[in-house]
């Protein structure tokens, strides 16, 4: 994720930088303007990951809150996942099997909303661990 922010960064920096190659000037000039630039795109990366950072904390102090506030605020997520899991489970595991043998099976329906509601879950899960992941790695390396 963090390749791809600073891949787009630099993307939106070459024009600039190509235009300071072509700059008719020394080439000290040059070394000093691309120093310049360089100091920018570290700058815009560095804010954008702490903007990430803070995302991440917002996340998981609201997760904090629900963890103290009961079973519950706490179980209602996890409950609804493993739900959703177990109708695509039955869907396209347990109805297939079964209906070779009897026809008093049933495949449950599964809107696209909570489909999606399930998607955006497991990807919302992993999209926050690895954000996490990321901030202290980053982290690690700024101050190490």
């Amino acid at each position: 994720m963090w390749s791809a922010i600073s891949n787009i960064i630099s993307g939106a920096i070459k024009p600039v930088t190509d235009l300071i190659d072509n700059m008719h000037t020394s080439d000290e000039e040059k070394a000093k303007a691309h120093k310049e630039l360089t100091k920018v795109q570290n700058s815009l990366i560095s804010q954008v990951m702490e903007h990430e950072e803070e995302q991440i904390k917002a996340q998981k102090e609201i997760i904090t809150a629900e963890i103290k506030s009961g079973w519950l605020s706490r179980s209602w997520r996890p409950i609804l996942m493993l739900t959703i899991v177990a109708i695509v489970a039955n869907n396209y595991l347990i109805y297939p099997y079964l209906s070779m043998f009897t026809e008093k099976v049933v495949v449950l329906d599964l809107p696209n909303k909570l489909w999606n509601l399930m998607q955006i879950g497991v990807g919302g899960y992993i999209a926050g661990r690895s954000g996490e992941k990321i901030v202290d790695k980053w982290k690690g390396n700024k101050n190490g």
